[in-house]
């Protein structure tokens, strides 16, 4: 299985949160980073490919439930 790296553009208002969550939270083989901007953070999600992608599924998902 091979590694993907996706990336999720978080606004200001709910990066804290989600840095909360997952630092509070066991990720496995999935690894993230944050590089913050003024408008909001740009989270990447690395590891197995099809769990990278659920990962971002979920995090695209939450945003858009405000």
């Amino acid at each position: 299985m091979s590694d993907a790296t996706y990336v999720s553009f978080v606004p200001r208002a709910k990066r804290q949160k989600l840095r909360q969550v997952l630092e509070g939270e066991d990720t496995g083989p999935i690894r993230w980073s944050e590089k913050r901007g003024w408008f909001g953070s740009e989270f990447y999600f690395s590891g197995p490919s099809e769990l990278a992608r659920k990962t971002h599924a979920y995090i695209t998902a939450w945003l858009a439930q405000g």
